[in-house]
């Protein structure tokens, strides 16, 4: 009896390598194989070894039962070789399923050690006893149907894994490192395939060979149903050992997990180098894609929750958002920079979730701009995540719109070259399937950052449309094998990511992707290859594809970090060796409690140097209206009452209308000035001028902040009132106190009015001749103008402030005859100088007869030519100075400063929080030093961390 070695050898062939060109009318089943295979790994024959069973070629003989029981063998080979595949490719999946368990065994208190040989010992009663919790055991899973599941999976793989280690000589399996090993391994697999079919169809026809391929694809559907059953399980399980872990081993500090260590560098990286130039080149998925290509919903398929805002047609991702995908006990999301915990179970949280992130996209948006570069990071976690870092960008437009601005497109470029010029970046380049593929930018853009494609990832969306519209499905196959568009990658997929419906959910989208792929034609042809399709072998490749290049790179990384911070400390001694190394945070905390201690000191200034400060600024602001406006004016009447009426009028009126607002504008500029002296004050050796633009800054903002008591000019103008109506000088003292001030008051304005005049006319006769200094043109009009003034005034010392017009004439008259020709407005110009310093000095020669005019004043100038109204007057002003001064200094040292000193606090929290202001305040070499000193330290630690823990997973 022949043995027939040919067809088993042909058999074993087809069970292994159903992606040979030969058998593409009969493809696996979409979902065949639970085990990741991406286009990373690829299965390679060995060199086919002798068959080892002892046959060879016997005698013909005419027995029946021997006869019969050739038939039998024959066809218990073909039934046990076609089952061989299903239980093989099932009995690898549970491997490496088993595999993908993380190590509990810190955590063999809580689970009994049978649990981790499922395979061996299924024992689930014991399991029963563990959860005694009536509301924990409601959470589990049937343990029956576990059982009952894990049985039948094991009396299946029995038979299947004995006849493999049969099999095992005459076909073997490699994994192949490149992309050259497997275009080798693929013609050299066809070629013996030709071979071995030729022999094969020697023996059967075409037919049964189909319906043989066709009973392979049932009985692998069928032990891929009950892997994902136990998979389904398996994760339930999990799950409730993760909560029982949350609950009991969360008391205790827990270690952060490796891909949250990874995700805490990324973002310290950020904001060391946002640009990645010069030292950030650690790996993270960059999600890159046309605008409505489908890319932010292959990320929320890989996320497995609806997380980001939609949209149609219109553009949702605004800037970058990176998410940190790990595995725990609970699917939730969370930002970096909030403490708030999103349940991706359920509707309203996603809502919420979408919602947050859309206001987070706009608000980073400056004015005028449609999309911003600022990251937005966010966290998320679940059972069953792949751990990897993706980054979503916004999408690539070809034209800008109504609505956006002018720079979008070239904004969003620069964005997308700046995360892929990253040489460890990922690129995950997503391709709308529905659209013509010559519409596509962003393979022009990846070209140009990839060209070699060894870190991207093709990603080919909406393949349901694709297959739908496309006249030539070919064209599908030539974009995932790579022939129709320029650019390479390491793997090409196809994916679809749901039906176009915004409120579909996730396992709504997945089953419908698996019924899409399972009935395809594309599928079946051969035109795709099932390790290609479904987004979760997508995640499986990307998170294989990332921790690979996160391993290769990340202890280069550490290194130059280490010589980065060599240099910089290298450089701080050199520079600053006696100063301590103080960033910007440590250095805002340090000129902050030196600013409250200098607000602190104005509580500490004496009434009387507030009162003097108050009394002479508020002098100096209302001097000039009282002089030109109520003591010039009062001067010039006849006699006595009417003097004194015209004063009384007047500062009635001053002080309803005016005085009690410029009181208080003195009392605030002089808080603002005493405040600044302390501020900007040099504490000697201990000052540091580093803060002072800071300080400016406070004192600046503090003081807009800053608003007066409304009440306060109230009561001022009542104050203000009564002691301008008293006229009572108690004693010689205040009365020669008033001379003093009225003196005072009439030299600075006669020194004013002489500086006013000389520049007026020009040099006199000693400049001229002594100094080589000439007049002017105009300057000689106006000395002469001015002596023929001064020539009226000598002949009525008496004269008003006003000139008639019959003297303006004949000044005129006068000047035109000396050949010197003046108008009208110039002669009255003048002679309002002149007459004010023929005022002030005679003013200033009545002042010094009323020093002894006290007896008179007493005796109410009764018997007596003399009359010393203005020093009454300037006693008034003088004495209401004072109550106002003191008034103000109550409100200043009772109110005003402590409102400053609350203002200046909430100023400093303000920018404590705003690290713009900060940096905009706090400058130099010194402190951009010590920040990058901080910051390299910081991630060096991290990174060390990290590695550790990455050599520890290993």
């Amino acid at each position: 009896m022949k043995f027939p070695v040919q067809r088993l050898y042909s058999l074993s062939r087809t069970v292994h390598h159903l992606n040979t060109p030969r058998i593409n009318n009969h493809r696996l089943h979409w979902n065949s194989a639970a085990r990741p295979y991406s286009t990373f790994n690829r299965l390679a024959l060995r060199a086919a070894k002798p068959f080892p069973l002892k046959v060879g070629y016997y005698p013909y003989r005419n027995f029946i039962l021997v006869r019969l029981a050739t038939r039998l063998l024959k066809i218990r080979y073909l039934v046990l070789g076609s089952a061989v595949g299903g239980s093989y490719t099932a009995k690898k999946t549970y491997d490496q399923w088993k595999e993908m368990v993380p190590d509990l065994t810190e955590y063999k208190w809580i689970i009994p050690d049978f649990i981790w040989k499922l395979d061996e010992h299924i024992d689930l009663e014991k399991i029963r006893k563990i959860f005694d919790d009536a509301e924990l055991a409601k959470l589990l899973p049937d343990f029956d149907k576990v059982g009952e599941s894990l049985n039948h999976l094991k009396s299946l793989l029995s038979p299947g894994e004995s006849l493999y280690n049969e099999v095992k000589g005459v076909s073997d399996l490699l994994l192949l490192d490149s992309t050259e090993n497997s275009t080798a391994m693929k013609a050299s697999d066809t070629q013996g395939f030709d071979n071995n079919e030729k022999q094969y169809k020697k023996v059967s026809d075409k037919d049964k060979a189909e319906q043989l391929q066709e009973e392979l694809l049932r009985t692998q559907l069928k032990y891929q149903r009950i892997l994902e059953r136990l998979e389904k399980e398996n994760k339930e399980l999990r799950k409730q050992v993760l909560q029982k872990d949350d609950k009991g081993i969360h008391q205790r500090k827990m270690k952060k997990s490796l891909i949250d260590l990874y995700s805490e560098v990324l973002d310290i990286l950020s904001d060391y180098d946002s640009n990645y130039n010069t030292q950030d080149h650690l790996p993270r998925v960059v999600v890159v894609g046309d605008q409505s290509a489908g890319k932010t919903s292959v990320l929320e398929m890989i996320a497995q929750a609806r997380i980001f805002p939609r949209g149609s047609g219109e553009m949702m991702t605004r800037a970058p958002v990176k998410v940190t995908l790990s595995e725990g006990p609970h699917h939730v999301a969370m930002f970096k920079d909030s403490s708030r915990e999103f349940d991706l179970t359920k509707e309203d949280d996603l809502a919420a979730l979408r919602n947050e992130t859309e206001l987070r996209m706009r608000s980073s948006v400056k004015e005028g701009q449609t999309v911003s570069p600022e990251t937005i990071s966010l966290s998320v976690k679940g059972p069953g995540l792949q751990r990897m870092v993706l980054v979503d960008l916004p999408g690539v437009i070809s034209t800008v719109t109504s609505g956006m601005a002018a720079d979008t497109k070239d904004i969003i470029f620069s964005i997308s070259k700046a995360y892929m010029q990253n040489p460890n970046a990922i690129i995950l380049c997503i391709q709308d399937g529905s659209v013509d593929a010559e519409r596509s930018i962003v393979t022009d853009l990846v070209s140009q950052m990839d060209p070699q494609g060894r870190r991207t990832i093709f990603v080919l969306t909406k393949v349901d449309l694709a297959e739908k519209n496309l006249a030539s499905p070919s064209r599908i196959q030539q974009i995932v094998e790579g022939k129709l568009f320029p650019m390479k990658a390491l793997g090409y997929f196809a994916v679809v990511t749901g039906r176009g419906n915004t409120n579909e959910g996730i396992d709504s989208i997945k089953d419908y992707e698996g019924d899409f792929f399972q009935n395809s034609k594309l599928l079946k042809t051969g035109m795709l290859k099932a390790h290609q399709v479904t987004t979760k072998n997508l995640s499986l490749a990307v998170s294989d594809c990332f921790w690979k290049m996160v391993r290769e790179s990340v202890e280069q990384q550490a290194d130059a970090f280490k010589a980065t911070r060599f240099n910089l400390e290298t450089e701080w001694k050199n520079n600053y060796p006696r100063l301590r190394e103080l960033d910007r945070n440590e250095l805002y905390e340090k000129a902050k409690n030196e600013i409250l201690d200098e607000v602190i000191s104005l509580s500490q200034v004496t009434p009387k140097h507030w009162e003097e400060i108050l009394q002479r600024k508020l002098w100096e602001r209302v001097a000039t209206h009282v002089i030109e406006n109520i003591y010039l004016p009062a001067a010039q009447s006849m006699n006595s009452g009417t003097f004194n009426t015209t004063v009384d009028i007047k500062l009635k009126q001053w002080t309803d209308k005016q005085l009690p607002h410029k009181a208080v504008e003195v009392a605030w500029e002089t808080l603002e000035d005493e405040f600044a002296r302390f501020m900007s004050e040099h504490k000697g050796k201990d000052h540091d001028d580093i803060f002072d633009k800071l300080k400016q800054a406070v004192k600046d903002e503090s003081i807009k902040r800053h608003k007066w008591n409304e009440q306060a000019e109230d009561s001022l103008r009542v104050i203000q009132h009564n002691a301008l109506e008293d006229r009572s000088i108690s004693d010689k003292q205040q009365w020669d106190a008033a001379i003093h001030f009225l003196e005072e008051t009439l030299q600075s304005r006669l020194r004013d009015t002489e500086s006013v005049i000389r520049d007026m006319v020009g040099p006199d006769w000693q400049e001229r001749w002594f100094y080589w200094k000439s007049r002017a043109p105009e300057q000689h009009v106006r000395n002469e103008t001015r002596n023929e003034l001064e020539r009226v005034l000598k002949v009525n010392e008496e004269h008003t402030a006003y000139l008639a017009n019959d003297e303006v004439t004949t000044v005129r008259k006068n000047l035109e005859a000396k050949n010197v020709d003046v108008d009208t407005i110039l002669i009255k110009d003048t002679w309002h100088q002149v007459y004010r310093k023929h005022f002030l000095k005679k003013s200033l020669n009545h002042c010094n007869l009323c020093r002894r005019g006290f007896h008179y004043y007493q005796r109410h100038f009764v018997d007596s030519e003399l009359e010393c109204n203005n020093v009454i007057l300037f006693w008034r002003i003088q004495r209401m100075l004072t109550i106002t001064a003191n008034t103000l200094r109550q409100q200043l040292t009772n109110t005003e400063v402590r409102r400053l000193e609350k203002n200046v606090k909430e100023v400093l929290e303000d920018f404590a929080e705003d690290n713009g202001k900060k940096v905009q305040l706090l400058t130099g070499r010194r402190v951009q030093l010590a920040e990058d000193l901080k910051r390299v330290r910081e991630i060096q630690e991290k990174l060390e961390v990290f590695i550790e823990a990455l050599h520890q997973e290993k």
